[in-house]
């Protein structure tokens, strides 16, 4: 056919929709007058970190206005070609089409041949929303396919926000052709704050180790505020590294940390429908492949990829909604894992327990009663509770030098430890969390509006 019969050939419907959203994006008028934006977390960083560059990710960011306006909402990661991909996902049995998408592709062996890209918006979770939830999810990893050259197979894409409402695809395909004329390797920091829903600042982490031959980076950004107690990862996370390593590798180490991180922090004791974690590692590192997992490089590499791992996860417990206290609950002593962490989590969820600590009350029976509800093996009269150093019950009571009014001062601080010795076995938990204020309720009796 020539090129002029091609142009005069009829638009799909997904064509005249896309045109029909760059339109209105072009014509719209200023949005209303908008919420009063919300205070910073008191536990926030001073700064977003500064992340090295990985050679081999390019990022873009737009406003697409798929809920918010005047800000940014949509994020595009390319990768080149030779990145291999592992993720982590949640296990909700209403999971959102995005993320069923994602294992779907990441299933299979993967053609590392292909470049690979990851898409998200914020504002809308694309989740319970039948078939139509699968059919965006298409159009929209086949629009970043075709703008940037790649089999639709090796496009990974997230969705955020608002459960149940369709997602507005034509939003998101009417920006990607600028995003992808727009890739810059520095712009991981304008992508993590396009992927924000309710969090107050845009959380990073990074790490650089020396490998055989070579310097390896890794740089990692994540969102995520509230419904936060992850069956897999958290909200959303990106990780990248120019690390050469094969696929099954990277997905045994991802897999591997996943329990000491990010499954191990709450804020409001709700899972997701839309929990991702992606890892992707570009193979553009000097450093020798990291192929024998116990050599020096990969255990050197593994440590570091848990620690920004966990440095991002603790980031999104102190941007919990609402949160003032950063609180570390500390089980020791028990006869097994799970039930030290049935009673780490039985505390950390507790609503009786994260009022108190909003209110600086060492009300350390609230603690006693967490552990009594957990399900796990405990005995009263082993029983040893610590509100950081200060031993304030002990042997089935209150300690004899039990002090209420340092132990009312240690309240007031904004990084808490709660520490609790079963005195039953060797086993341990170490989980996070942050205090229950009434901002909590604030946002998400409005979340919708």
């Amino acid at each position: 056919m020539a090129k002029d019969d091609k142009k005069k050939s009829k638009k799909s419907k997904a064509e005249k929709a896309e045109k029909a959203a760059k339109k209105a994006l072009k014509a719209a008028a200023p949005a209303p007058t908008a919420k009063a934006a919300a205070p910073v977390s008191p536990l926030a960083p001073a700064s977003f970190p500064e992340l090295p560059v990985i050679e081999g990710v390019e990022f873009a960011s737009a406003a697409a206005g798929v809920k918010y306006q005047g800000r940014t909402d949509v994020m595009l990661a390319r990768m080149a070609p030779g990145t291999t991909v592992a993720g982590v996902f949640t296990r909700s049995s209403t999971r959102a089409a995005s993320i069923l998408d994602c294992q779907a592709k990441l299933a299979g062996t993967q053609d590392v041949t292909q470049g690979a890209a990851i898409i998200v918006n914020s504002g809308n979770a694309n989740a319970f929303t039948g078939k139509n939830g699968q059919e965006a999810v298409d159009r929209v990893t086949g629009a970043v396919a075709e703008a940037l050259g790649m089999p639709a197979s090796r496009v990974f894409s997230s969705s955020t926000g608002v459960i149940g409402e369709p997602l507005p695809a034509a939003r998101i395909t009417a920006v990607i052709g600028d995003m992808a004329g727009r890739l810059d390797p520095g712009g991981a920091g304008a992508a993590a704050r396009a992927i924000m829903t309710t969090d107050t600042f845009a959380k990073g982490a990074a790490a650089t180790i020396q490998g055989d031959g070579g310097a390896i980076h890794i740089a990692g950004i994540a969102k995520g505020s509230g419904m936060i107690a992850p069956d897999m990862a958290t909200m959303l996370v990106y990780i990248f590294t120019d690390a050469k390593i094969s696929a099954p590798n990277l997905q045994q180490l991802l897999s591997k940390h996943v329990d000491d991180t990010f499954n191990a922090i709450t804020v409001d004791s709700d899972t997701s429908t839309s929990d991702a974690l992606i890892l992707a590692a570009t193979g553009k590192s000097r450093a020798a492949p990291l192929e024998d997992m116990r050599s020096k490089s990969a255990r050197a590499f593994a440590t570091a990829l848990r620690g920004v791992m966990l440095d991002l996860a603790q980031q999104v417990v102190k941007d919990g909604e609402g949160a003032t206290k950063f609180v570390e609950v500390r089980v020791t002593g028990s006869e097994s894992p799970a039930d030290a962490r049935k009673v780490a989590m039985a505390i950390a969820n507790s609503p009786l327990v994260k009022t108190a600590i909003a209110g600086e009350d060492a009300n350390w029976g609230r603690v006693v009663m967490a552990v009594g509800k957990s399900g796990a093996k405990a005995d009263r009269d082993r029983l040893t509770i610590r509100f950081g150093d200060l031993v304030v019950a002990e042997n089935g009571w209150r300690a004899p030098g039990y002090d209420e009014a340092a132990a009312s001062a240690y309240m007031k601080g904004d990084h808490l430890v709660l520490g609790v010795d079963l005195g039953l076995g060797r086993a341990d938990c170490t989980v996070w969390t942050c205090d229950l204020t009434h901002r909590y309720i604030d946002i998400n009796a409005d979340y919708r509006s």
